[in-house]
């Protein structure tokens, strides 16, 4: 229930001349093995690509083709300099299921709009805060963590893995901002009992370890809740899980006004 081009797809951007991403092609998947041409009569003149790959399978080799004449060159920074990437961690919804393209999962938008890098650990069908996962993630250094696993955590296992999992990655950085993110809402829940319920529960566990956290002296902890991460329509979803492009959009959104003013603080080179 997800396009090809976000699975097995490419999408290319290229920077305006205002300095904003906009899009240009997309590569659309035939085969195992696939040629195609993204773009051709472009006007002569230096630009800035940028060339997502795809969601979903995994790609053994890329080469691009470029016209006679023409040079390809190493980009500079993102933005005006050097700055650490944003972490995100989370469930097959961070990985980008089902955005129709690679470019329209939220933290590649986000990416976009701020102008900074971004590492994708988003694993379908996990996302569960395992403690060997804090390990791996502790060896990273970025400018924030974005811990979004609660669509794949129940109850118990936030009550077991969260506050050590976030310790972890408190004592690795001190001063990083980490912000903990509400599961969404399932798109039926306000008929569907039991996927209230699964929602309800699963936000209190982790509303209650983020306060008991916040007591205990860890600095620099943020909270976005879920309930309005894709809107209330009901327009957000595939399969009332899984976000649209317009849901993608609504939860790059939500998260703008969280990390937007995180990244102002952030120390750009």
């Amino acid at each position: 229930h997800m396009a090809a081009t976000g699975v097995s797809g490419l999408d290319l951007y290229v920077k305006t001349d205002h300095g904003q991403w906009h899009w240009l092609a997309v590569g659309r998947p035939e085969s195992q093995t696939n040629t195609c041409r993204l773009v051709g009569g472009l006007p002569s003149g230096r630009r800035e690509y940028l060339l997502y790959l795809p969601l979903y399978n995994g790609v053994r080799e890329v080469e691009l083709g470029i016209p006679a004449g023409t040079t390809l060159a190493k980009a500079g920074p993102w933005g005006s300099g050097e700055r650490k990437p944003i972490v995100y961690y989370g469930t097959s919804i961070q990985q980008g299921g089902c955005a129709s393209r690679p470019g329209m999962v939220h933290s590649a938008i986000l990416g976009r709009r701020f102008q900074f890098p971004h590492i994708n650990l988003g694993f379908s069908g996990n996302g569960r805060m395992e403690p060997e996962l804090a390990d791996l993630l502790a060896e990273l250094d970025p400018s924030i963590y974005v811990l979004d696993c609660l669509p794949n955590m129940e109850a118990a296992e936030v009550k077991e893995r969260v506050e050590p999992f976030v310790r972890k990655l408190r004592t690795a950085h001190p001063r990083t901002p980490i912000v903990l993110v509400e599961d969404r809402s399932y798109a039926d829940s306000f008929l569907v009992a039991s996927k209230r319920e699964r929602n309800d529960t699963s936000r209190l566990a982790l509303r209650t370890t983020f306060e008991n956290l916040k007591r205990s002296g860890v600095k620099d902890l943020h909270y976005r809740i879920g309930a309005d991460l894709l809107g209330d329509d009901g327009e957000g979803t595939v399969d009332s899980s899984h976000p649209t492009d317009l849901g993608f959009m609504r939860q790059a959104d939500a998260f703008a006004k969280v990390l937007g003013p995180l990244l102002k603080k952030t120390t750009i080179k």
